[in-house]
């Protein structure tokens, strides 16, 4: 992990294919960042006035439907029936649910008699005043028969829909039912039966299933912390780094290279291969005028700074290695490459005598050198605690998604992973500045696809994590203060408002709740675990 606390001396880096693998931890939470589906606090679902037309393109082989903002919005949307229809469930993969609706002629009657009672509310026939009762053959011929049997069918949709969503109530997930019984079919039965049968698909919240059962009471963890996060060690090499920026440079002429030295180099390489032909370059191995502090050998290939050590200004070296399988580029392990090495300057430093008159340089505010030791290891302790905590969250996080079963619908896996490819695009935005076309090319259905794909693995690691700590909060009946979430509500709104960005206050009340939840479990879960520490 990186610890420096100002800007290093020399601001260039060595090839990537030169540094040696390094495991970097975290300091922010990935745990609920992204909203997720709670299942206690799923609404229950109900249609859109905007499915009625059959004639729509996108309606033509199934009717979606969008949501009502609560359970009672679908009993006030339910209207009284004259008999009750007939729902057979059927469950599907994937936490999904299969609704076969059969709807009664005799209701099928009493939707045809209200919309004929409409018509001749609305019609404007010849002949007739608006409002007076029209013989029903006349009104027909004026509407249309087809016409009048479509609007039949839409008023039995819209009655009878509430009804049939009544056994999947409090379990539907958002933006997941669609009707896809063809308009067509439903057209052929009405006209031919004088009832009416339709199917709705809809996804419901996932079961989940510990494995063992309640495994999650007897965590047993093993955090690895890498050394570099040490903070007594971190601290000494902060010290080192800051009191090397105040040397200065000086050019070497009469010897080669020694431990100590800085060295700008030239450097390519290719693979080794006992067919010459085919032998190929390693262009992340290459670099002009890289800038190698000898004293960081532990961070590039192994074998390199022996390798060179000696070298001269103006003379090249070239030499075997064989690239270790740990190494962070998986096309890399194991390759054998012969690299080439100019060297283009050679320097050594001269370094003040480290005392306390060095303190205010070294650390703006101290008067001693033991203030500034003391100083930065607390940073460093700091970092070191977080780091840890954060390792440690990540570990449980990890355990907690193994140890679970559950199907995941596929509406919520394309929720979690549009959530996560937005808040990529968004670091990209803030990192490069994408011009329009860049960004309507990565906010294509193409692009979101490919992501949605290639990231299959972890967008389904992530949505098993937030399941799994939903439901361990549910279990163990856990609770935060409520002052708390209004505090953190407030804190977000107010950065919003800073930023002159538009809100949703009732999202982000639900986005730091399930943060505060998440919070709650991970403090529950390390209060109940055995954890152990190694360092790597």
């Amino acid at each position: 992990m990186e610890l420096y606390f100002s800007t290093t001396l020399l601001k260039f880096r060595p090839p990537l294919s030169l540094l040696s693998p390094i495991t970097s931890l975290s300091l922010t939470t990935p745990l609920l960042l992204q909203p997720k589906k709670n299942p206690s606090n799923l609404h229950t679902l109900s249609y859109s006035r905007q499915f009625f037309h059959p004639q729509h393109p996108s309606h033509r082989n199934s009717i979606h439907f969008t949501a009502f903002s609560s359970p009672a919005s679908v009993a006030s949307a339910k209207d009284r029936l004259p008999a009750d229809v007939e729902v057979t469930e059927t469950e599907e993969p994937n936490s999904r649910v299969r609704l076969s609706v059969e709807v009664p002629a005799v209701v099928c009657e009493d939707c045809y008699q209200r919309v004929i009672r409409e018509f001749t509310k609305l019609a404007k026939i010849p002949g007739f005043r608006p409002g007076k009762k029209v013989p029903e053959t006349v009104l027909i011929n004026h509407i249309g028969k087809k016409n009048v049997q479509k609007a039949t069918i839409e008023s039995i949709l819209k009655r009878t829909f509430p009804h049939a969503m009544s056994s999947v109530a409090g379990r539907a997930l958002n933006d997941s039912i669609r009707i896809v019984t063809k308009f067509s079919d439903m057209e052929e039965t009405y006209s031919s039966q004088k009832f009416l049968r339709y199917d709705i698909i809809v996804d419901v919240a996932p079961e989940v299933k510990w494995v063992p059962e309640n495994g999650y009471k007897n965590l047993k963890i093993v955090v690895e912390i890498d050394s570099d996060i040490d903070a007594q060690r971190a601290s000494e090499q902060e010290l080192k780094r800051r009191y090397k920026s105040l040397g200065l440079l000086r050019i070497i002429t009469d010897r080669g290279l020694q431990i100590g030295d800085v060295v700008v180099l030239d450097i390519s390489a290719t693979t080794i291969d006992q067919d010459e032909s085919n032998v190929q370059k390693i262009p992340s191995a290459e670099s002009k005028g890289f800038h190698f502090d000898t004293e960081d050998g532990d961070k590039v290939l192994p074998g390199f700074l022996d390798s060179i050590i000696g070298i001269r200004q103006g003379e090249t070296k070239s030499f075997p290695l064989v690239f270790p399988e740990s190494w962070r580029q998986e096309n890399l392990r194991g390759v054998h490459a012969q690299f080439t090495v100019e060297c283009k300057e050679l320097f050594y430093r001269e370094l003040p005598e480290l005392n306390d008159s060095l303190a205010e340089k070294l650390l703006p505010g101290c008067t001693t050198l033991e203030q500034v030791k003391e100083s930065l290891l607390q940073r460093c302790l700091e970092v070191e605690q977080t780091a840890k905590e954060q390792a440690t969250d990540n570990a449980i996080l990890d355990q907690l998604h193994k140890m679970i079963e559950v199907d995941i619908p596929q509406s919520l896996f394309e929720e979690q992973g549009r959530q996560l490819y937005g808040a990529q695009l968004l670091q990209i935005q803030a990192n490069m500045k994408l011009n329009e076309q860049q960004l309507a090319s990565l906010s294509s259905p193409k692009a979101v696809n490919e992501y949605l794909e290639s990231q299959k693995e972890n967008i389904t690691s992530v949505i098993k994590q937030n399941l799994a700590v939903g439901d361990i909060f549910r279990r163990e009946n856990l609770q935060f203060p409520t002052e708390e979430l209004v505090k953190e509500v407030e804190n977000s709104i107010s950065e919003f408002k800073r930023h002159k960005q538009e809100y949703d206050e009732e999202r982000i009340r639900e986005q730091v709740q399930e943060v505060l939840e998440g919070a709650k479990v991970l403090e529950w879960l390390k209060e109940h675990a055995e954890i152990e520490y190694k360092t790597r």
